[in-house]
């Protein structure tokens, strides 16, 4: 306990850091995802091969080079983040946000066609068919997916502490280096950390998705 209490201000700084990470790159890569999707359905061929090729680069690019071209690569053309935190935060959004859509776009192609056809019978237009219609009962729909991605993205928040965030997985190479006789400790601490984030993500998912179940 001793350990636990002299490094306590460290482990929750660092919780704190992975909790932030993963609830502003989930928000942004839910409303990245969400418009991508929406681009992904639209009459347009322009805004569907647009967001065809932003899925495929994204979902087809480790996450690591994503965070190396934010970082490191856009001060070639004088573009910097103002910090690492909102730099991590970006490529954890822009690379979230093509699984986002993904599992949207399979949401809305679930919706029956008479759902959009009743829509456009009344005189809604695509934009106001898919945000009043379809959308709703798309979400309903990829729940458990929905979840997946963003319990992925709480464990992909890691990959920021070998780009200077000090997240929890950073304070466990620090940790570690310091603590050298108490590595199981150092190594509970940090996964407990996670866990704490990860386990009532979990059941949280597995309620809504009963009672949105229930609803429909």
């Amino acid at each position: 306990m001793e350990f636990l209490s002299d490094n306590w201000g460290l482990i929750q700084s660092a919780f704190l850091t992975t909790l932030s990470l993963a609830v502003a790159s989930g928000i942004c890569a839910l409303v990245l995802g969400t418009v991508l999707a929406a681009m992904r359905v639209s009459p347009i061929p322009a805004l569907r091969g647009l967001a065809t090729v932003y899925v495929e680069i994204f979902r087809n690019t480790p996450l690591t080079v994503v965070f190396f071209f934010l970082v490191f690569g856009l001060v070639y053309v004088d573009v910097q983040f103002p910090s690492r935190f909102i730099a991590a935060v970006a490529a954890l959004s822009l690379y979230t946000a093509a699984f986002v859509c993904e599992a949207l776009r399979s949401g809305i192609n679930a919706v029956p066609a008479g759902q959009a056809e009743a829509a456009r019978a009344l005189g809604l237009d695509f934009r106001q068919s898919l945000t009043t219609v379809v959308l709703p009962q798309a979400f309903r729909t990829v729940v458990p997916p929905l979840g997946n991605v963003w319990i992925a993205l709480a464990k992909n928040t890691s990959i920021a502490a070998g780009f200077a965030v000090t997240d929890l997985t950073a304070l466990l190479q620090r940790l570690a280096n310091a603590n050298a006789d108490q590595l199981l400790l150092v190594f509970a601490a940090v996964v407990l950390g996670y866990l704490v984030i990860t386990l009532p993500s979990a059941y949280g998912i597995s309620v809504l998705e009963r009672r949105l179940a229930i609803v429909r």
